[in-house]
This record gives C-alpha cells, sequence and structure tokens, in this order.
C-alpha cells in the first residue's frame, strides 16, 4: 500500500514547481483541488487523511467526487474538467515513480472531459465603461488607487492574476512612451502600450502610494499588503453599484473582473476590425482563443451582408381557403 501524502507533497512541492516550473497559480489551483478532493474521499471512507493510500483514489471515487462538485457544490462544466485535469496531472506523475499504479492511471485517464457550452462573452459599452471608471472619488486615497486599477484592468485588458502580480519595475510611465511589463498566463510575456490617461491615473496613484511599504507589488489594500483577487473583485462590484445610479443598464449584466477584459478585447476589435491585434493585446496563445469575440460582435457579421446580394423572393399572394372546403376536410380527419 502507497501512502498518498507522500507522494501528493513530491507531487506539490517538488514536482510542479520544479520539474515542471508551473506558475504560482497552478500550484495553487492543484492543492486547492486536491484538498477537496482528499476532504471528500476521508468523509467518503471514514479514514484520516493522512492514512489515505494511493489505492484508495479509484476510478470510481474519482466520479464520485466530480459529480459531487457538479450536483452538491453546482460547479459548472468547465470547473469540473480543470478539478479533473489536476487530478490527471497528479497520475501522470505517479507513472514514472509507481509501477504498481500505471493500471490505474489508466483508467482514470479515460474518464472524459465534459463538454463545455460556449457561451457569448458578456461586456460592458463604452458609456458603461466610462460610467464605472467615473464611480470612484479622485478626492481620497483608495479613489485614486481604484479608479487607477479600473482603467489599468481595461485598458491593458488584463487578467486579474495579472493586475494583483503587477510590480513597480514593470512599469515604464515615460510621458511620450508609456508602457507596462506584462507576464501573463503560461509565462507568455508581452509589452502593453498605455494610454496617456491610463498613466495619468497610475501616476496618481504612485504619488500617494504609501512609500514605507516594501512590497513590489502596485496596487495594495488597506493594510499594506499586496491587493487579492477577492479585494479586486469587491472594489469592482461596489464601483458599480455606485456607476448604476448613472448608467442603470449595468442592472442588468453580471459583471465580475474578467469582464473588462471581454471589454478590452470588444472595443479593441471594434475599432481595429483586426482579430490577430486583438490575440497579441490579450496574450493568447492561439487565435482560436480570440475567435469568441467575433462571435460575439453583430458589426463583423453585418459586414459579410453588405458583401453579397440577398436572393430575391417571388412575389405571391395568399388566398385562404374556402370555408366550406376546410370544415368538409377538417371532418374527414376525424
Amino acid at each position: 500500500m502507497n501512502n498518498l501524502a507522500d507522494y501528493l507533497s513530491t507531487f506539490l512541492r517538488e514536482y510542479l514547481p520544479v520539474e515542471r516550473n508551473s506558475s504560482q497559480n497552478t500550484c495553487d489551483a492543484y492543492a486547492y483541488t486536491f484538498q477537496m478532493f482528499v476532504c471528500f474521499v476521508s468523509r467518503h471512507l471514514k479514514i484520516q487523511p493522512s492514512k489515505l493510500t494511493l489505492e484508495n483514489l479509484d476510478v470510481s471515487m474519482v466520479i464520485a467526487f466530480l459529480n459531487q462538485l457538479e450536483d452538491i457544490r453546482y460547479n459548472s462544466s468547465r470547473t469540473r474538467n480543470a478539478r479533473l485535469a489536476a487530478i490527471k496531472a497528479f497520475f501522470r506523475f505517479l507513472e514514472y515513480r509507481v509501477p504498481s499504479a500505471l493500471d490505474q492511471a489508466r483508467h482514470i485517464h479515460a474518464i472524459p472531459m465534459k463538454k463545455i457550452d460556449e457561451k457569448l462573452v458578456g461586456y460592458l459599452t463604452q458609456q458603461e465603461m466610462q460610467a464605472l471608471i467615473d464611480a470612484p472619488n479622485p478626492k481620497i486615497i483608495s479613489g485614486i488607487r481604484d479608479r487607477a486599477m479600473l482603467y489599468l484592468a481595461f485598458a491593458a485588458g488584463l487578467r486579474v492574476s495579472e493586475l494583483i502580480t503587477l510590480k513597480l519595475d514593470q512599469l515604464s510611465l515615460n510621458p511620450h512612451s508609456p508602457l507596462i511589463h506584462v507576464c501573463g498566463k503560461g509565462r507568455r510575456e508581452r509589452v502593453i502600450p498605455l494610454w496617456k490617461e491610463t498613466a495619468t491615473a497610475l501616476n496618481a496613484w504612485l504619488a500617494v502610494r504609501d512609500k514605507t511599504v516594501k512590497v513590489q507589488e502596485l496596487f495594495l489594500n488597506a493594510q499594506g499588503n499586496p491587493m487579492s483577487r477577492f479585494g479586486f473583485k469587491y472594489i469592482l462590484l461596489k464601483h458599480v453599484n455606485t456607476a448604476t445610479k448613472k448608467q442603470p443598464s449595468l442592472a442588468k449584466k453580471k459583471i465580475s473582473p474578467h469582464v473588462l477584459r471581454h471589454t478590452c478585447a470588444m472595443l479593441t476589435l471594434q475599432a481595429t476590425h483586426d482579430i490577430r491585434k486583438v490575440s497579441l493585446w490579450l496574450g493568447h496563445a492561439d487565435i482560436k482563443s480570440t475567435e469568441i469575440y467575433l462571435r460575439t460582435d453583430p458589426s463583423e457579421k453585418l459586414e459579410a451582408l453588405t458583401v453579397g446580394n440577398p436572393l430575391l423572393l417571388q412575389r405571391g399572394k395568399f388566398k385562404p381557403p374556402d370555408k366550406l372546403m376546410a370544415l368538409l376536410q377538417s371532418q374527414k380527419r376525424r
């Protein structure tokens, strides 16, 4: 019997961060997956987590865990697939270290990923985004910070992880060509030029940012610690409530930090009509990831309508059936 704790510890502390050079976000996501999975197996088998073995993680247990995510925790298919991907990665790690687990790993690798509904992305109009940018109070320090965060997240199309981990040395606020250097998903780096208005908002925040704080992250919370993703989400929703008074249409939209990134993508696509530029701006590894914005933007489809000529319809005049014949035919059907 192989103790689970030993292999799981090596997987999370050595294999992912050292051998695979996985990002901290990936390591955290995998660790959280196994935190939930181990607790589920422990409750199900009534065994202490430290006494679980690899053999306890069979196919039926994995499937039961995935079903629990959807049926009890109401996780989406996308989240369910992410948890399954973490479990499969662990068993790929085991294949080269525990030969006796090869057959067990083969069965778990055979568990299929669920198909995901490709819904249209949500985004804000230019007027709605302007109302959101105007919501923070620029006369207080937190308002100056919030305005800079919201403006940068939108203008640069940043993921929330990219925004909260952005460091001071990644900024170059030269008056003639302000830009930021971003290390994004998959360790892909990109340089993003900024509008002068964005640079102005950032300079205003840097002017009031606590100089005694030693952390290098650009945005700080009230305690002087790096801003968290939950902190940014709280700030965003707070200002959405304020902006809704100016733009009531915001009340009908489900707004999350990622919606700001979608908004940047949609407005860039409408301005350039070039999906490749949008892909470069967002830092997508594959342009296929950017095609979702083509499906959402109706203007791109309207251009296709203007290229071709519509087919003509033959004129005709509808003549209602004779009332007597209609009566006889209805009697016949009975």
